[in-house]
């Protein structure tokens, strides 16, 4: 077990902002990070609903040891109204899961879900290269996870969201920023190689699962970004359909080893071997 963060006068704070963050890993990740790299820093959840932000921000703003944020959940998106700049990757998705928080009080802030779903696929064995895409969810996630499997390599990538509107709008900006074909198209399976889930369904026990397990193709690779449960609902369906799965555990350590250099900071997660032999259990 790895001792606390030592606490002191001269501490940089760091925090994760959102709203739930009961299932959130990010403070364990970066407070082991801190102890195990001897950096004088924390990080902290702060429990932020929607209504709230601008005034968390005022507040926030008025810390002088606040050196970064990660944002998750309903944040993502608005939260880019309140950085003084926006990193390329930003720009591009719409929405942000960082912030660099400088010592002259300029906050930058930055978008790495796409980079880390990607990163954390091909660690995995699961690379969109040359394959068929479906993404369920055009989110501040789904965004940028859009950008990035088509940027590298899918042959098709076809998006879905509740909000037919945003889905529409986000195939019009892959298609016209990358090479892939991009099209919208209903939240069936079956004809694809990788299928992602990127929206918050299955992160409770009674969601509805995002996609059909019954239409899954048996082979086929499914990828949920959900860390807990572990597996979720999904993955374990598509297990026992004799697919290959991959939870949210990647995503999120690829995403932190963009995001914490972007913080300044090294990160390189202890690769684990992947369970994904298809079974039911």
């Amino acid at each position: 077990m790895q001792p606390a963060p030592r606490i002191t006068g001269t501490t940089r704070l760091y925090g994760l902002v959102g709203e739930p963050l009961h299932a959130a890993k990010s403070p364990e990740l970066l407070n082991q990070l801190f102890v195990e790299q001897r950096v004088d820093a924390v990080c902290v959840p702060f429990v932020v609903k929607a209504q709230d932000l601008e005034a968390f921000v005022a507040g926030a703003r008025a810390m002088g040891n606040l050196s970064g944020l990660l944002v998750t959940m309903p944040h993502k998106q608005r939260m880019l109204d309140f950085v003084d700049e926006q990193h390329p990757t930003a720009r591009q998705v719409g929405a942000l899961n960082v912030v660099r928080c400088g010592d002259d009080g300029r906050w930058v802030g930055a978008m790495f879900d796409g980079l880390g779903c990607v990163l954390g696929m091909k660690w995995e064995g699961n690379d969109p290269a040359n394959k068929s895409v479906l993404l369920v969810g055009a989110g501040g996630a789904g965004r940028a996870i859009a950008f990035a499997v088509a940027s590298a390599g899918a042959r098709t990538l076809t998006i879905f969201d509740i909000d037919e509107r945003r889905a529409h709008d986000l195939v019009k900006s892959v298609a016209a920023a990358t090479n892939c074909r991009t099209l919208f198209g209903a939240p069936d399976p079956h004809d694809f190689d990788i299928v992602i889930n990127a929206t918050a369904l299955g992160m409770n026990a009674n969601d509805a699962m995002p996609v059909d397990p019954d239409r899954i193709r048996p082979g086929s690779i499914v990828v949920d970004i959900i860390t807990t449960p572990d597996p979720t609902p999904l993955c374990r369906a598509a297990r026992a359909r004799g697919c290959r799965t991959q939870g949210g555990r990647p995503m999120h350590e690829g995403q932190a080893v963009h995001a914490l250099r972007f913080l300044g900071f090294e990160y390189l997660p202890k690769k684990e071997k992947p369970a994904n032999n298809p079974s039911p259990t």
